[in-house]
């Protein structure tokens, strides 16, 4: 057997491994790729030069999804994921949960600038929103069109989607400190991470939630531009580094209580169906 043969064989073996192995090789390369001059120059890297590294690192999922569903699973597979990502039709209650994103930071917003501090009151900085949208669009594709369907063939769909949730989250590791009002985050990086990825992984749990039910990327890709778009508007632009990780940890708080809700009512599938 040929290199290339026992390659693909591993592939089809461990679909979900060569995933996120291909995901993480092109995002992260990628985004060295931006940076590597400076880097080489000892420079410090600009905010902007970070900024830039987000859309370079959306290739990773997009690029891994199609290419693994062309490759694993043929034109019928490509053919089933385009119908999933134009699949709008679902209950009015999917497109309310939508709005969890937005109503949770809100909330805890003005509940730390009327309690704690006018610091964190939300800002509104609406064009934040472009962000989401072109976050949300581009990252489902892989995410939710290929990625988590093969992930969920036990049935465990919570499980799934906490363990997507992690990787989702240390997959933004090279540009952590550009995400956010209060960057870089120097000494608060790891609390600021960790309180980030916790958020993340709740809010996977709620796509998951999302998609387990409606079998639409579309919704999955609209929740996630809530969420991302929510997080860039509505972020308090004066907050520092330290206040930026408390936030983000008790948003994280705020969205494991309604996870542990949803858990509760629709058990390990995230379905009325489950147990």
């Amino acid at each position: 057997m040929s290199e290339p043969e026992k390659s693909m064989n591993l592939v089809k073996r461990y679909p979900v491994a060569a995933y996120f192995i291909l995901t993480f090789a092109i995002s992260w390369l990628g985004a060295l790729a931006v940076v590597a001059p400076r880097l080489l120059r000892g420079e410090t890297i600009p905010k902007f030069s970070g900024i830039l590294m987000f859309p370079v690192m959306l290739l990773g999922p997009v690029v891994s999804g199609v290419l693994l569903t062309r490759v694993l699973d043929g034109t019928s597979g490509l053919g089933n994921l385009f119908s999933r990502m134009r699949r709008i039709r679902v209950g009015a209650q999917w497109y309310a949960a939508l709005l969890i994103p937005p109503i949770t930071i809100l909330l805890v917003l003005l509940f730390l600038s009327n309690f704690v501090s006018p610091v964190f009151a939300p800002s509104r900085f609406f064009v934040g929103a472009t962000f989401g949208i072109v976050a949300g669009f581009f990252e489902e594709i892989g995410w939710m069109g290929f990625a988590f369907p093969k992930m969920t063939k036990t049935g465990n769909l919570l499980g799934a989607s906490f363990g997507l949730g992690v990787l989702w989250g240390c997959w933004h590791i090279p540009v952590i400190d550009f995400l956010g009002t209060a960057t870089p985050h120097s000494s608060f990086w790891l609390p600021y991470f960790l309180a980030f990825t916790a958020a993340m992984t709740a809010m996977r749990v709620l796509i998951g939630w999302i998609y387990a039910n409606t079998k639409s990327v579309a919704l999955a890709q609209l929740m996630h531009t809530s969420s991302t778009g929510s997080l860039v508007v509505l972020s308090p632009s004066r907050a520092t580094p330290a206040q930026e990780a408390m936030w983000y940890a008790i948003y994280a708080m705020a969205l494991w209580l309604i996870v542990g809700i949803v858990a509760a009512i629709f058990g390990k599938s995230l379905t009325r169906n489950g147990t």
